[in-house]
């Protein structure tokens, strides 16, 4: 078993709190010493108590999908002797209201992967893709629908 942690701190600073006029800016800290500052996304809570340049739990949870299987895909083309030079993905999240819930329901993926000699077929492509999103220890995790789309 393996554990994983990150410290999450706000501060309420001069803010009266209790009238719900408080900045939703926070800090995330990491073991390997990282910090993002983070905040509510301004999609849920309005200016200025959210803060447009932080990043928002629901642009990190994409991104962290997006990132699990790109290193998945990484490690399965390595194995395979396929060379990539990038690998970039505009990535995408979609919130809705489900049974009563809001949650970010889907997630999109969108790989661009440039390859160092020649590109595998598409049925290749699609296999790696496919078992990366089998070994994504984040998309065995959730319910969120994650679809890959290929150029």
């Amino acid at each position: 078993m393996t554990t994983f942690s990150a410290e999450v701190a706000w501060e309420r600073g001069a803010a009266s709190f209790i009238d719900g006029r408080y900045s939703r800016g926070h800090i995330w800290n990491f073991d390997g010493g990282a910090s993002v500052a983070a905040s509510a996304s301004p999609h849920n809570v309005p200016l200025p108590y959210a803060l447009t340049e932080n990043v928002d739990p629901e642009e990190a949870y994409v991104a962290a999908l997006s990132s699990c299987h790109m290193l998945f895909y990484l490690w399965l083309a390595s194995r395979k002797r396929i060379m990539i030079d990038s690998y970039v993905d505009a990535a995408t999240g979609l919130m809705e209201t489900v049974d009563g819930k809001t949650m970010v329901s889907r997630v999109e993926l969108r790989p661009r992967v440039i390859y160092a000699g020649d590109r595998p077929n598409r049925e290749i492509e699609q296999r790696l893709h496919h078992e990366a999103h089998e070994l994504c220890f984040l998309a065995n995790s959730v319910k969120t629908e994650i679809t890959v789309h290929l150029d």
